[in-house]
């Protein structure tokens, strides 16, 4: 299994609203390397759910439940999406803040390439944010 990590603007789509539709294909992507993060993950899968610009903040883990296809807001092929499910969501956020003081986490794209709105995670990495999110701030 592998990890990931997607970006979302709570105001455009919230893991809230990602709750509520039970499912969800995952659009929009028109950066290389994220369509190529897309097009690595697999079915089962989990997948960190980041609120960018608004809250800057790990909120849920999704689920992959149907692997890389066309990306049907767009004609062109270049461009695929994938189905997440919701998971679960943490037992509390994991601010950006605490992310970068996190010693643990000190490569993760999050923190290397801030704008890359799909990243890969090592399980080191996943496990170290599930772990900051079970502790009391």
């Amino acid at each position: 299994m592998n990890h990931w990590l997607v970006k979302s603007e709570p105001f455009k789509y919230s893991w809230d609203q990602f709750e509520k539709d039970g499912k969800t294909f995952w659009d929009g992507v028109r950066n290389y390397q994220a369509r190529n993060n897309l097009k690595g993950m697999k079915k089962g899968d989990l997948v960190l759910w980041y609120h960018s610009n608004e809250g800057l903040e790990i909120v849920g883990i999704a689920k992959v439940v149907k692997e890389a296809y066309q990306d049907p807001t767009t004609e062109e092929t270049a461009w695929v999406v994938v189905d997440l499910k919701p998971f679960k969501k943490l037992k509390r956020p994991v601010s950006l803040a605490e992310i970068k003081a996190d010693s643990r986490l000190q490569e993760i794209g999050l923190v290397k390439q801030g704008r890359l709105s799909v990243q890969a995670l090592k399980p080191e990495e996943f496990d170290a944010i599930l772990d900051l999110s079970s502790s009391k701030k």
